[in-house]
């Protein structure tokens, strides 16, 4: 994936190109405008380059061209995409993060019907948030996401504070056996623990890749954990690196990388500022676990630009309605595991098991007659989610359609974090706090996927 600098965005800003440029009209305040033409995303089988084993066989993709393109939108622009159903099975997509209609939302038999074979949907929406999110099947989702249909997805605001380059990473696991094809996508043992890993680490679909920045200058780096299991513990070698947005989001108050822990449906803007010398190199790393990993790396070129990271500019916070806490209605919401293992037909990817649960209740699987909803909400009113987890495992709990605000925890400190997905520690009591702003029945589920299609997922209903 190429470096994108500011001039390389005002030239993909006058044409759509492989980025996605959103091209609507239409501004925050609802004025009319004529819908933009759709962006063309086909949903194809296809082949890449993951090791040196030779060609990977049945990766899946939006289009034959690798990676799926980064989508770029405008914050308060309308945005358009036609999902075009090569594949030989039903798919979706979920917009992960973005706050939009519910019909727009892509979960089978929740929110739209399966986009069978040789099918198309149209999805149309205005993104009321600025920030970095990522698009992502909700259908046979272990098998589809596993084999590499994650992409990143950019809403910009005009307003953002000026970088000199922008790198994106798009962090994901294969699980690959030594000829470089596909081994079997989990572990029904490791399914009820923590999750099944990846046999090999890439960035941007490279293992170990490296970009050029300018020297001495200010990077923003936009990351997103779209792999199906794994928990990252990140720090930034040879550069100083300040954490600028999570999940979309702006943080109330910047902070040092250093051991921040983010799991997968998560999000990290960091801003970088790079090393002065040409040649010196700046490197991510996961020290999560017992040998620290090379994620990829930044390489300073030319003379320095002398950026000070403390001139940049602030995010604007994203429009998200703030709970009124002294109204609110509490809602518990236990993460355990069950003691149910019955296989449930679906013809959109159940696994076969039921491991988990939430408030003692495994998902059904995809079925056009799901469970209650965990609770009802009403249109406009404030709710806590007081979320426990009772597991010895991390959760990172995902919420569609929504954001919440985290208020407290029983382990640590927090701060006023706006999100979409938290990642729940175990044994750990955190209260969420959100307005039930956007009608319809949202999604509510763990991210590790093996988790998500092994009980730990339901729903909320807003009316």
């Amino acid at each position: 994936m190429p470096l994108l600098t500011r001039r390389n965005l005002l030239k993909a800003s006058a044409v759509a190109g492989a980025y996605g440029v959103g091209m609507g009209l239409a501004g925050k305040f609802g004025l009319a405008a004529a819908a933009p033409e759709p962006q063309l995303l086909t949903a194809v089988k296809t082949e890449a380059m993951l090791t040196e084993a030779g060609p990977t066989r049945n990766v899946m993709s939006w289009g034959h061209d690798g990676m799926p393109p980064v989508l770029r939108m405008t914050k308060g622009r309308p945005y358009a995409a036609r999902l075009n159903n090569q594949l030989d099975e039903p798919t979706t997509i979920h917009w992960h993060g973005l706050r939009i209609d519910n019909r727009m939302d892509g979960v089978p038999f929740v929110t739209q019907p399966y986009i069978y074979t040789g099918d198309s949907f149209d999805y149309a929406f205005t993104p009321p948030d600025a920030g970095t999110f990522w698009y992502h099947p909700h259908c046979n989702t272990l098998t589809q996401i596993g084999h590499g249909m994650t992409g990143m997805l950019v809403v910009e605001d005009p307003a953002d504070p000026e970088f000199d380059a922008e790198v994106l990473l798009n962090l994901r696991d294969w699980r690959l056996g030594g000829d470089g094809q596909f081994i079997a996508p989990f572990r029904p043992r490791d399914a009820a623990k923590s999750g099944t890993y990846g046999t090999v680490r890439t960035a941007n679909w490279h293992q170990e890749p490296q970009y050029d920045a300018p020297a001495g200058g200010l990077v923003r780096l936009r990351i997103a954990i779209t792999d199906v299991t794994r928990i990252f513990s990140l720090t930034m070698a040879g550069a100083d690196a300040t954490v600028i947005a999570i999940d979309g989001n702006p943080v109330p108050k910047r902070f040092p990388l250093e051991l921040l822990q983010i799991g997968p449906g998560q999000r990290l803007d960091l801003a970088v500022r790079m090393p002065d010398g040409e040649g010196a190199v700046a490197t991510l790393e996961d020290i999560r676990g017992t040998t620290p990993k090379t994620i990829a790396s930044l390489r300073a070129v030319g003379q320095s630009l002398k950026r000070n990271i403390g001139d940049l500019g602030r995010l604007a916070e994203n429009p998200v309605p703030k709970a009124d806490l002294s109204a609110a209605v509490e809602i518990p919401l236990i993460l355990s595991a069950t003691a149910e293992n019955a296989a449930v037909e679906s013809i959109c990817g159940t696994l076969g098991y039921s491991f988990w649960a939430i408030n003692k209740v495994p998902w059904p699987g995809d079925t056009p007659d799901p469970t209650a909803p965990l609770a009802e909400l009403k249109l406009g009113k404030s709710y806590v989610f007081n979320l426990e987890n009772t597991t010895p495992h991390a959760h990172p709990i995902h919420l569609h359609g929504m954001s919440f605000t985290v208020i407290s925890s029983s382990t640590r400190e927090v701060m006023p974090l706006i999100s979409d997905t938290y990642l729940v520690q175990p044994d750990e009591k955190v209260q969420l706090a959100l307005v039930a702003d956007n009608p319809g029945d949202w999604v509510l589920h763990c991210h590790i996927i093996e988790h998500q299609k092994t009980g730990m997922t339901s729903y909320v209903r807003v009316s």
